[in-house]
């Protein structure tokens, strides 16, 4: 039999034993049924034995049919080869004893032995050394047999019967020996082109995911290019908006004192709807920059303020969010990246809460914590949403990985979050429990305390 590669043994055994019982089983069935039709045959060779050899071929019959049983538990899937070897065993014992009971080396019935061989070295696909201990067997069985016999022994008879056995069994460990080989050969074929197919079908997947990927890209360095240029625009009148506050701030000097108050309080909300449009401005730009790898000592809480603002509008009237943010924390990290890892998260913990039903007396929540701890910067974002199945928990930072519908994305959030993390020289964890909450940690290395000059 050709060497079967390392990685696909286990296979081949598997394979081998399931088909291996399947057709020990059908052989058990079809010596059942053919043993006892050949007691009409003793009839006419040995009647007076006919009785005794029909109740010793309904013995031999239910014997198979145990086995056929035994095949069905632990034990007969175990020693499945050995249990091919005990379906051989019977009929040929059974044909031996016969051998034995009649004329030895003058009975017919040689020729039985032969027929069990063939038949079984068809039906269960005997491997090579099987099928030599098989042989040897039904060798062993007639040698004895007719040594054992009262008949007296015709030298002759005798070879030219062992003769014919010794050739028919050369020829079925021959037969066997090639397709065992064929089988393996078969099976080893099989299984790369069903490895090839499959590593097809991951290439065509990636592809048509970086295909998509670079859609998505070349939408977002759109998306950057005419935010610059909104910015821009939106500067000018935000510029003039600012001049005609500040003249109008002027001109309300001369207004009588009564309507002093409520003048003021106007240009005020005005003033502070002004300053809101600047921050969204300032943060947009921001986000915009071109510098993504500078890392800076990044203020925590300025951080979540600006993740929050982004999704404000997903958010806001929908999802209580709780802060309890370490006072002056801050990391060295990249305060784009890190932006984006917090979105990343906060978008994710948004869709559980939605595709969550909602439960009484539990609002959806969003928790974000920060503290320092065993000289490591923590930030952990929590939510009470559907949580993660923990059969995906070792798969959801692979990229490509999701359990979103097709369309819903394309799983690289989370491995891009990984990614930022490790280059920043820290870590992300998930801790997680179905039904009840889903929690992401950020691990950062301890800032440094500020050296006294």
């Amino acid at each position: 039999m050709p060497l079967i590669p390392k990685e696909l043994f286990a296979a081949y055994q598997e394979h081998d034993r399931e088909i291996t019982i399947r057709k020990t089983r059908w052989g058990c069935w079809l010596g059942i049924g053919m043993v006892p039709l050949f007691g009409g045959l003793d009839w006419y060779v040995y009647p007076d034995h006919a009785f005794d050899f029909f109740l010793l071929r309904l013995l031999c019959s239910a014997l198979m049919a145990g086995l056929a049983l035994v095949l069905s538990t632990p034990f007969g899937k175990k020693y499945y080869h050995f249990q091919g070897g005990v379906l051989l065993f019977l009929p040929s014992a059974t044909i031996a004893w016969m051998i034995a009971a009649t004329e030895g080396s003058a009975s017919p019935y040689y020729a039985g032995l032969t027929l069990v061989l063939l038949v079984l070295a068809v039906v269960l696909d005997w491997p090579f050394w099987q099928s030599v201990a098989s042989v040897g067997l039904v060798l062993l069985l007639y040698v004895s047999a007719c040594w054992l016999s009262p008949a007296a022994f015709d030298g002759s008879l005798f070879l030219s019967n062992l003769f014919f056995l010794v050739s028919s069994g050369i020829a079925i460990i021959a037969g066997t020996y090639f397709h065992s080989r064929v089988r393996a050969r078969e099976f080893v074929s099989r299984s790369e082109l069903d490895q090839s197919r499959k590593a097809l079908e991951v290439s065509l997947q990636q592809l048509k995911e970086n295909e998509l990927q670079l859609v998505q890209s070349e939408k977002l360095a759109s998306l950057g290019r005419m935010s610059a240029g909104i910015i821009h625009e939106i500067n000018n009148p935000l510029n003039y908006a600012t001049t005609g506050l500040f003249t109008l701030r002027k001109k309300g000097r001369h207004l009588p004192a009564e309507q002093q108050a409520d003048y003021t309080e106007i240009l005020t909300d005005v003033e502070d709807g002004l300053k809101r449009v600047q921050t969204i401005v300032s943060d947009l730009r921001m986000f915009t920059h071109p510098d993504t790898e500078q890392q800076d000592e990044v203020e925590v809480a300025e951080v979540v303020t600006l993740a929050l603002r982004f999704l404000s509008n997903e958010w806001r009237d929908r999802v209580q969010i709780e802060q309890q943010l370490a006072e002056h924390q801050t990391i060295r990290a990249n305060k784009n990246k890190l932006i984006q890892v917090l979105v990343n998260l906060l978008q994710n913990s948004l869709d559980a809460l939605k595709s969550k039903p909602p439960t009484p007396g539990e609002p959806p929540t969003i928790w974000i914590k920060s503290r320092v701890e065993n000289g490591q910067n923590l930030l952990s974002v929590r939510d009470n949403g559907g949580g993660i199945d923990p059969k995906h928990l070792g798969k959801i930072f692979d990229p490509f990985f999701t359990t979103r519908e097709v369309g819903a994305g394309m799983g690289l959030g989370l491995s891009i979050c990984y990614r930022i993390l490790q280059e920043s020289g820290g870590k992300i964890t998930v801790q997680s429990e179905p039904g009840k909450f889903c929690e992401f940690t950020l691990a950062f290395p301890a800032s440094p305390a500020p050296t006294a000059h």
